[in-house]
């Protein structure tokens, strides 16, 4: 089984660097375009079965184009959503104790958030349910980057600076194989 993850397009809070989590906000056409180019390289591919989606609508739209041109299923899955930052939501990402927050597991983001260990077993248990459920396809996981970094460090150990740091681009594509 292989898992594609990728982060949905641009949106206007992230061309303005704003954190973007519970917010839910449209792709700009920007975004729209990743979209359009990741549906070519996911059409490429010519292996993907199934598309298990946030239902947050940046998320639900770049599924949507990618559906369109690969056509693919839409699996809704409320687990893949983006992080709850809590008092951080839509301000800068260079806010003073944003970057912190991160490493602090235990502590809710922006103090009526979800905490980093929250975020992980709600995808965690996704992924267990995707690849026990799915385990004779392969899926594209339609997500953000918050939860693109919990399901790297799902397949891929990371030291706690190494996850702060992690990025995944708009319309990235990584490849994980379960096998």
């Amino acid at each position: 089984m292989k898992i594609y993850m990728t982060r949905h397009g641009q949106t206007a809070y992230n061309k303005q660097e704003l954190i973007l989590g519970t917010t839910d906000i449209p792709l700009d056409s920007t975004g729209e375009k990743q979209a359009e180019e990741l549906a070519e390289k996911v059409a490429a591919l010519e292996n993907v079965d199934i598309m298990l989606v946030s239902p947050m609508k940046r998320a639900m739209q770049t599924a949507e184009i990618v559906a369109e041109r690969c056509r693919i299923d839409i699996i809704v899955d409320n687990r893949l959503r983006e992080w709850d930052y809590g008092e951080y939501e839509g301000k800068s990402r260079f806010t003073e104790g944003f970057a912190d927050n991160k490493s602090n597991f235990g502590v809710r983001m922006g103090e009526s958030g979800e905490s980093l260990l929250q975020l992980v077993n709600r995808v965690y248990s996704a992924l267990e349910d995707i690849i026990e459920k799915y385990h004779d396809k392969n899926v594209l996981i339609v997500c953000h980057g918050g939860v693109c970094r919990v399901i790297e460090t799902y397949f891929n150990d990371m030291t706690t600076e190494q996850f702060s740091n992690w990025f995944m681009d708009n319309c990235g594509l990584v490849e994980y194989n379960t096998d």
